[in-house]
């Protein structure tokens, strides 16, 4: 049964991947996303990204298939996984994670769960989340009041529903994502910098680098957290 969800969900995750572009070309633009025609897969596919994005997608789908099985919250980790793919490719290409994806994704985040926790009779894990949320976003507001240039709202902003996720987890799953965000961002940034492909003027978006490290947490997560208790 595993295998057969896994190979499902990563088949969804393929998917999901092609019809991407469409939301990543359009929302940045502020277009429609639902109009058609949609020519935007199929020029996606004649691409190097276009063909990254279908198959990181995929690879994420079924990788957090395996990581939750078949439990109630799948869906929504599911619907994280593909936004967060949306979100960190129109952050590296215009600097800007986009209120029509973040706050929609923020909505359908919170009810998902919540009927996870509801189907499951386990409230302590939503509310668990609710306040993991609260805390990632509290931590970045911060940040982003004594340094704004360095910290932009939009990641603020997204940053709850980051903290919704690995909250539901546990709490070192939310210091665990937060920080490999942090440590992913400061890595490249130095790699760049002596790369010299870029300066320490210029601006490098953070939203992948905080998808990156909150789904490694979620996929990997545990294993690194019993490593550390050891």
């Amino acid at each position: 049964m595993e295998v057969v969800l896994v190979a499902g969900c990563t088949l969804l995750g393929l998917a999901v991947g092609l019809v991407l572009p469409v939301a990543i070309e359009r929302v940045p633009e502020k277009v429609p996303v639902l109009a058609g025609p949609f020519p935007e897969p199929s020029r996606a596919v004649h691409t190097p990204s276009g063909w990254t994005t279908a198959l990181g997608t995929a690879l994420l789908f079924g990788a957090t298939a395996a990581r939750i099985g078949a439990d109630w919250e799948l869906p929504a980790f599911l619907v994280l996984a593909g936004a967060l793919v949306a979100l960190s490719v129109i952050d590296l290409r215009t600097f800007r994670l986009p209120n029509r994806i973040v706050l929609p994704l923020t909505g359908v985040s919170v009810v998902l769960l919540s009927a996870a926790a509801l189907a499951a009779g386990d409230l302590d894990v939503l509310v668990r989340a609710l306040l993991g949320g609260v805390a990632g976003f509290g931590f970045f507001l911060i940040l982003h009041l004594v340094s704004p240039a360095a910290m932009g709202f939009g990641d603020v902003k997204l940053s709850f529903t980051l903290g919704l996720f690995l909250g539901w987890l546990g709490w070192g799953y939310v210091f665990l994502g937060l920080f490999l965000g942090f440590l992913y961002g400061a890595v490249i940034g130095v790699l760049l910098i002596a790369l010299r492909l870029r300066s320490r003027k210029d601006h490098v978006p953070f939203g992948p680098f905080l998808a990156a490290g909150t789904m490694t947490a979620i996929l990997v997560g545990q294993a690194v957290l019993d490593a550390y208790k050891r």
